[in-house]
Formats: C-alpha cells, structure tokens, sequence
C-alpha cells in the first residue's frame, strides 16, 4: 500500500447549541487526557466509588445499584429494559416522541407485549392517562416515560405518575437523557424505579456513558428473572460485580470516559445542583421569549417546556436545513434540525450544561437575526 499521510484530525471550532453533545468545559477534557491506568488498579477502583457517590446526588438517590453503563444514553436505554422485562410482560410505554417509541421498539424486542399510549409529538402523557393504562392492564410490569424528550422539548410530570405506582408491583421507569441536572428530578422522593440519562447533555461530558440507577424494588425484580438476561454485555448481575461487591471483571471499563466524568460530577456538585437547575430554567426561559418575539413558534406543550432543549418551528416559509447550513458554516453554531413529525420544518436549540449561558443565548440570537434578514 503506499504511505499516504494523513492529517491530524483537529475539528473546527464550534459553539454546540444542539440536542447534544453541549460544549465541554476544558478541565474534563483535561481529565479524559490524564495518563493511562488499569482499570482495576485499586487507585482507579477508588474513582469508580467517588463516581457512584456523586451519581447518588445527582439522582437525589440512595439507591445501592447506581453506576455509569459503558455507552451512550441508548446503552442505557437497553441497559433498563432488557434487563427488566422477560417475555410476555405487559409494558405500558408513553409514545410521544422519537424516544417513547425507542423504548417500546426496546421493550417489544426483549419480548414485552407493550401497551403503546401514543400523545400528539409536543405533548405530555397525563397522569390520568397512565393511571386508566393501569386499570385496564393491573398486572404492568412496568410503565415507561421519557422525562425529556429530545425530539420535541416536551417536560415530562412524573411525581403522581411515581405516587400513583409505589404501592403497586408495577415498576416505573424513566428516561433522562436530556433531563438528569438540568432540571428537578427527585429519584427516591417520586419513587422512580428504573432511571438512566446520558453524559453529553446537561452534564457537560463527552459521550459515551450512560448514568443508570435501580431501587430495591427493581433489582428484586432482577433478581426473580425467571430468563436470562437477553444481553451480555448489558447484564446487571454480571456488571454489577465490577461496580460493588467483590469488584470482579466483567469488560474493561472505559477509563479517560470515567474520568471526564469523575470531573464533571465535581463541577456539578461545586455549582450546587439546585443552583444549575435554575441556571438552565433562567437561561431557557429568557431563550424562549425571545425567539417567540421573532415569530417563531414554539412546539412543546405550553406549560410543560423543557428550559434546556427548546423545538420551535422558524418564522414565515423559511427552508430550515439551508439556514441551519449557513448557521453552521457562516456563525460556526451547531443546533439540531427537526425529527419526525417536526422534520423539515423546526430547530432543535439546547442549552444545556456548560452551554447555559445569557453570552451564547445573544450569539445565537445575533446570528439567526442576521440570517433571517439576509
């Protein structure tokens, strides 16, 4: 073959204002660029124990099975229903977006007979729909609802839904990619049973680990299986071993990904997790008042908006993949183009962790008005 060089992959830059990754502060770049260790070495295993400690915070949990699943947020995903649900369980899922249906593509995958409760994109599952759901079917193993989801800027309530099942056998699971610091979530307060996000949104790390954690309710559950666990590398009682207990090899954990979240959790921990929450409600909410002052229309249900990740169709006839290119390419702004029933006609803006600023909130501002005049 020959000896073609290639140049070294230094990426533009970029202000990442999109449904993720967010930008990420240099001290966990720093960090992932520490030098290598094993990842059974005593000193790294000592980390592993910090980063569960700071995961109990942010989840505002207690619960024992509490870790970082070694992939990306859709790892957690699996990581949560293959693990629960056996074949010929009833799973009641709320699809109301791109990643309510995942979950039930999951869960019918792993062999559950899902009970789909389909909302119009933008909007919530009402408390009322899932307690109907429960009546019609008191024998769930689970109900499934995104917390945040991505694809619309839809906020999910959860803490009746979680009053209405605690003192059921019905676990209730939830996804936080897009949700997990960024705004309230109360894990043991709501009795959320099964609840897993991803590192690159509000977090401020790079992708690649998905926070999970289980409550006692549900690692019973696990424990009862009947089947096998249809996932090797996904398997709870394999992987937690590594996490706690003897500390016993499962596969090599990622270690700079632990680490950039070893750093990351301290920066959360150090802003104060109520302080960061209402940083990104204060930054959200001034974000949505002024794209609404520029006739743009917002599309998740009035009252139930994500701060942090905002979906809103532009003004007028506006092409949005042509300006959205030239955002990118002209502004260097990254921001998310419409999914689903949104496609074609919507952006997807997040401001999420680092990324959560009044500066980069009037930089978008200034650029999106410059392209809508041009």
């Amino acid at each position: 073959m020959p000896n073609t060089a290639v140049a070294v992959a230094a990426p533009p830059e970029r202000l990442l204002l999109g449904p993720g990754p967010s930008p990420v502060n240099q001290r966990v770049l720093d960090a992932q660029a520490r030098s290598m260790i094993g990842h059974l070495d005593p000193w790294f295993l000592e980390v592993t124990d910090q980063v569960v400690e700071m995961l109990r915070t942010v989840f505002r949990t207690t619960n024992r099975l509490t870790y970082a699943v070694s992939g990306t947020g859709s790892a957690g995903m699996e990581t949560a229903v293959v693990n629960i649900v056996e074949p010929g369980d009833t799973v009641i899922v709320g699809v109301n977006g791109v990643f309510g249906g995942r979950i039930a593509d999951t869960a019918q995958r792993a062999g559950a007979d899902v009970v789909a409760l389909e909302e119009p994109w933008g909007r919530i599952v009402s408390p009322e729909r899932v307690a109907s759901a429960m009546k019609a079917h008191p024998g769930a193993k689970m109900v499934a609802l995104v917390h945040a989801e991505t694809s619309t800027g839809a906020h999910q309530p959860l803490e009746e839904i979680g009053a209405l099942l605690a003192d059921t056998d019905t676990l209730f699971l939830v996804d936080t990619v897009t949700g997990l610091a960024g705004v309230p979530l109360e894990v043991d307060d709501w009795h959320l049973d099964v609840v897993y996000s991803g590192t690159q949104k509000c977090l401020s790390v790079p992708p690649g680990l998905a926070p999970i954690t289980f409550s006692e309710k549900a690692e019973a559950v696990i424990d009862r299986r009947s089947t096998t666990v249809r996932s090797w590398y996904l398997d709870v009682t394999a992987v937690r071993r590594y996490w706690g207990g003897d500390r016993a090899y499962h596969h090599t954990a990622p270690i700079s990904s632990l680490l950039g979240l070893h750093e990351g959790l301290r920066m959360v921990l150090e802003e104060g997790l109520e302080a960061r929450w209402a940083r990104h409600a204060e930054v959200g909410q001034l974000f949505q008042e002024h794209v609404q002052d520029r006739d743009a229309e917002l599309l998740a249900q009035e009252g139930h908006r994500l701060p942090q990740l905002t979906t809103f169709a532009l003004p007028g006839d506006v092409e949005e993949a042509p300006l959205r290119k030239r955002l990118l390419l002209e502004h260097g702004i990254e921001v998310g183009g419409g999914l689903g029933t949104f496609a074609g006609r919507a952006w997807r803006v997040g401001l999420m962790g680092d990324g959560a600023t009044h500066a980069n909130v009037d930089r978008f501002l200034h650029a999106l008005d410059e392209l809508l005049d041009g």
